[in-house]
């Protein structure tokens, strides 16, 4: 290695390391992960300062949650959620108490409508997870305060500490021609980042070329590499250029560089000490001019002990190191990047206004409790593993106002779910014990008739009486004929029924058996008006 080189490696270590040593102030924040406006996942309201007593109130028109890397925020601007606000009281020492009162937005946290509970340092620190009023899903959690939004997300989707990380060591590198490796989980993205790194290097007018050498045979990856003359070995019947020269001038990518057959280790540490490499067949060293981005998911340490993997290339591939962190330390960078695949599912299948609605009374598209269980999802093939889920999410409630998840899918999801914080105290008696839960399908018909008609027709609260979740009796509704939401009415019955009851509203609720609230909306989206409260 020449002594640029060696300066440039220096340079690149002294800037990681300057980078693992920064401090991080934690402070608690809010950030909106589901909202029936999809713009608005991300954005976050940061408590700091927020000292032993102080309180902060939130409402539908309070505080402003604002977009990464913007100076302007907006509230929650949720219809459906008060203007009269909950609480989150500082306690001190890392602690915080959520209060909600009488008349404020339903606060739901781990299934149960929730009036008062007490979060610790180890509850903030995995997240919090408060569903407001069946539509708005928030992640209470804590934010390193000492580092600023970048601007440029470097085509990467999402705002958590540990990718603002990843951006920060990606703009340490760029413009050095220093090998990288990329070190992440399966799934984690890192030939995105690979490619970020590329696209904002002095190389970028150059070719980017990505090999996976886990797909590559073992007798054939040293001639795809470094080429191979004719003759060299049998079918080859022509010279053969490599992927080293096919990156020229630009960026050669290696994924699953621990697969890498010995020989092929030999050659690719001969590159890195000498900028030359050797073609298959051949005795004259040919210059190389690529620079070299290695990743791998496995532990090439146990790899160097178990003779698989030889040290000195470790220690040359690993020039600049940029770990990526699991999607389950990412928890607030689930909902955009849920949205940021659904937008793409959508415009394939012409529904992409499902993510802005123009009616502020439509369903939301997301429910929070569907939200809510993708974030506790321990998402052990991280971001691959999510935009399949979020595929088959969109496709299988294709055309439907809201977004319907199988049971299947559903038990899938809930597996190895982190545990949930305290028990919350409930909206019931909290001396007396809450009941089992029970399966959607174990409730009959007449059940389900007497639970709606004896809480109005209202789904949530009809869910909540029959101890099934409230995620489920949408489902419930649509397989039993019988039973209809006001969604499902025609206009000419609505009409009907408006000119019969003269417009009293209760009279209508009882005649149609359907929630009031959600008739109300009907009849305003039809220019009628209701009469009576």
């Amino acid at each position: 290695m020449g002594r640029d080189a060696i300066d440039e490696l220096s340079t690149a270590v002294r800037r990681q390391r300057a980078t693992e040593m920064q401090g991080a102030r934690l402070a608690p924040a809010l950030t909106i992960v589901a909202h029936p406006n999809a713009a608005r996942a991300g954005d976050t309201h940061v408590l700091d300062p927020f000292p032993p007593g102080r309180e902060a109130a939130i409402s539908r028109s309070a505080p402003e949650l604002i977009k990464p890397g913007r100076a302007l925020g907006a509230p929650l601007a949720d219809v459906f959620v008060s203007r009269k606000p909950f609480r989150l009281r500082s306690l001190g020492e890392g602690r915080i108490r959520l209060i909600v009162e009488e008349g404020s937005t339903e606060v739901v946290v781990g299934g149960q409508p929730c009036r008062r509970l007490d979060l610790g340092p180890a509850d903030l620190a995995a997240g919090v997870l408060l569903e407001l009023a069946g539509r708005v899903l928030l992640l209470l959690h804590l934010r390193d305060t000492t580092e600023e939004d970048g601007a440029d997300t470097l085509g990467m989707v999402g705002n958590s500490a540990g990718l603002r990380s990843v951006r920060k060591a990606i703009e340490s590198i760029v413009d050095l021609h220093v090998p990288v490796l990329i070190r992440g989980e399966t799934g984690t993205g890192k030939e995105l980042v690979a490619r970020a790194i590329h696209q904002h290097s002095p190389r970028r007018a150059g070719p980017f070329v990505s090999v996976n050498l886990g797909a590559v045979p073992r007798d054939l990856a040293a001639a795809e590499l470094f080429g191979a003359q004719r003759g060299a070995f049998t079918g080859a019947t022509r010279d053969r250029e490599g992927l080293f020269a096919a990156a020229r001038g630009g960026t050669l990518f290696l994924d699953e560089v621990g697969e890498a057959p010995p020989e092929v280790q030999v050659m690719l540490l001969r590159v890195l000490e000498t900028g030359e490499m050797t073609p298959v067949g051949s005795h004259v060293p040919v210059r190389t001019d690529a620079r070299l981005i290695a990743a791998t998911d496995a532990n090439l340490e146990d790899h160097i002990r178990d003779g698989r993997f030889k040290a000195p290339l470790l220690h040359r591939l690993a020039g600049y190191v940029v770990r990526l962190p699991p999607l389950r330390e990412r928890r607030e960078d689930i909902g955009p990047l849920f949205y940021h695949f659904a937008r793409e599912e959508l415009l394939a299948i012409g529904e992409e206004h499902r993510l802005s609605p123009q009616d502020p009374y439509a369903e939301a598209w997301l429910p929070a409790p569907l939200a809510s269980l993708l974030v506790r999802h321990a998402w052990p093939g991280n971001i691959r593993e999510l935009r399949n889920v979020t595929r088959q999410i969109v496709i299988g409630s294709r055309g439907r106002d809201r977004l319907r998840i199988e049971p299947r899918l559903s038990a899938e999801l809930s597996s190895g779910a982190p545990p949930l914080p305290a028990q919350p105290m409930s909206l019931a008696s909290a001396a007396e014990p809450p009941s089992p839960r029970r399966k959607a399908a174990d409730v009959t018909e007449e059940q389900l008739q007497n639970a709606l008609r004896e809480h109005a027709w209202d789904l949530k609260t009809a869910a909540d009486a029959l101890r099934i979740p409230r995620s489920s009796i949408y489902d419930l509704v649509d397989r039993l004929p019988n039973v209809r939401t006001a969604g499902k009415l025609t206009a000419e019955e609505i009409e009907r029924c408006y000119r019969t009851c003269e417009g009293d509203v209760e009279a209508m609720v009882a005649t149609l058996q359907v929630s009031r609230r959600a008739l109300s909306r009907r009849l305003k989206e039809m220019g009628l008006t209701p009469k009576g409260k």
